[in-house]
């Protein structure tokens, strides 16, 4: 893996909120003999912000 850009974005559509994940991933793989595997897996975890307490 080269480089993994993220960028997320939040859309409200009507009472409901929708978070959009764009994930953009650059991978090279390269062998003088044999087989060469270029993964293009993506892990994601999102998390709820917590609720500070007063």
């Amino acid at each position: 893996m080269i480089r993994t850009h993220v960028k997320t974005y939040k859309h409200r559509v009507g009472k409901h909120t929708y978070v959009v994940v764009n994930i953009y991933q650059t991978a090279t793989a390269k062998a003088a003999q044999g087989n060469v595997l270029a993964s293009n897996a993506v892990n994601v975890r999102i998390y709820r912000k917590r609720k500070r307490k007063a």
